[in-house]
């Protein structure tokens, strides 16, 4: 990186056990993964973030999971959510 330049921001994810079968945890980390690099132009660069999905993830659809990770980003950020 010349010049100085912060690196980009990263998203590293946690998906556990608790989510369900292995099938259940690669959907639920793909879906995450493409929420996830979709908003990540939002933070600031250099930024570390550790997405962890709850155990209700297993169970949740691609709009639900992308409500709740809106809502924690703009937690994280300090801005308003919806």
């Amino acid at each position: 990186m010349a010049g100085g330049e912060a690196p980009p921001a990263r998203a590293g994810f946690v998906v556990s056990k608790a989510i369900g079968n292995a099938v259940a945890r690669n959907l639920v980390k793909r879906r995450l993964r493409h929420l996830v690099r979709e908003r990540l132009a939002l933070l600031p660069a250099g930024s570390l973030v550790v997405v962890r999905a709850l155990p209700g993830a297993g169970e949740a659809g691609y709009d639900e999971l992308a409500r709740d990770l809106h809502t924690a980003l703009q937690r994280l950020l300090g801005g308003p959510s919806r």
